[in-house]
């Protein structure tokens, strides 16, 4: 008998589900319903320190290929606290060694981001039998091209800025659309180069909120009656990347602005006179149904994962590199961070269409 635990954890995001979809009915074609028990452990780290898990059924794989979400919930257990003991002194890392042993599984299957990984490779490192699958709408996991949830996350994205420029055209005005990263400016680039926005601000290059105002105003000089920022949510000044982060704590600790979005807004408008409206999507780009591309590589990458376990190859992350499926060892993956290189090729294209950077 295999018994294999399926673990969500961190935010949630289109093609969880999905995912663990193609791992659980590639092991049901393996080695057989019968051959095999699938632990679905609840709320994520949390579920395998506090031993909630419900023992799972095919049927309970099946119709979730288009559900967004996760079946069995999650939750954010941050990396830097797993070797501190709860309120009850408990110990977690000891809680998770010893749930895994009592349940007698043979792998841990956990989706997650950046963080999880973290854990993930803690847990290998403790003994535990571990494959990982990159789930993130942030695409800025190391060591694949690609996420799951980052396409749906994109479409989405892409969705509300298409839906503003009719109305920033027709009362003519400057909008600017917030998107989700507060690290990496993956989505709101790819969102922002698809949405048509002029003017796309992502935390690896800090912007110079001059030069986005005269970008501006030359687009109004030139006859150009609106303007579309597309904003990540980690966007930051050069005068604030200066800044220890320490610093920058002190400093956002009495900001007046709900997010960076407010202020670049309201910097702008003192700059241009020019009305500002602001929108900020919010969780909805984690929402919904995963987009085709999305349940397809989810479905490859569940697939691949259950092909590691049958070779008992553990202690990978399954990522996706030049169209390939491929194994990528945890060590790797952990405490790395994929971020937009601002002098690459999809930055110099977006430049060349007249695209502004704030730089």
């Amino acid at each position: 008998m295999k018994r294999i635990g399926f673990l969500t954890s961190g935010g949630d995001c289109q093609s969880l589900n999905a995912t663990m979809r193609g791992v659980a009915k590639s092991l049901y074609e393996t080695y057989g319903s019968k051959s095999v028990e699938i632990y679905g452990i609840l709320e994520g780290y949390k579920g395998l320190i506090y031993g909630n898990y419900e023992l799972m059924k095919p049927k309970d794989f099946s119709g979730i290929l288009t559900e967004g979400g996760t079946i069995l919930g999650t939750s954010r257990q941050p990396f830097k606290a797993m070797r501190i003991p709860d309120e009850n002194g408990l110990d977690k890392v000891k809680a998770m060694k010893d749930n895994y042993a009592k349940w007698k599984l043979d792998c841990l299957v956990i989706l997650g981001g950046n963080g999880t990984h973290k854990t993930a490779n803690l847990l290998k490192e403790e003994g535990l039998n571990v494959v990982t699958l990159p789930k993130t709408i942030d695409n800025d996991i190391w060591g694949t091209d690609i996420t799951f949830g980052f396409q749906s996350a994109v479409n989405i994205a892409t969705n509300a800025i298409d839906c503003i420029h009719t109305t920033a055209a027709s009362h003519r005005r400057v909008f600017i659309v917030e998107v989700m990263g507060h690290k990496v400016g993956w989505l709101t680039l790819h969102a922002g180069i698809a949405g048509g926005a002029d003017i796309i601000l992502i935390p690896e290059i800090p912007y110079n909120i001059d030069s986005i105002a005269t970008a501006i105003q030359k687009r109004t000089a030139e006859g150009k009656k609106f303007s579309i920022l597309a904003v990540a949510e980690g966007a930051i000044s050069v005068e604030d990347a200066a800044l220890s982060k320490k610093e920058r704590k002190a400093k956002y600790k009495d900001t007046l602005y709900p997010s960076i979005s407010y202020k670049i807004g309201k910097e702008i408008e003192e700059r241009t006179g020019q009305e500002i409206r602001i929108t900020v999507p919010g969780h909805m780009q984690r929402g919904g149904e995963p987009c085709s591309y999305d349940r397809v590589i989810s479905t490859r990458l569940g697939a691949a994962a259950a092909e590691l376990i049958k070779k008992e190859q553990y202690g990978y992350m399954v990522g996706f590199r030049d169209g390939e499926i491929v194994p990528v060892p945890l060590d790797e993956v952990a405490n790395k961070l994929k971020m937009v290189d601002p002098e690459s090729s999809i930055i110099r294209e977006a430049k060349s269409l007249g695209i502004n950077f704030g730089d």
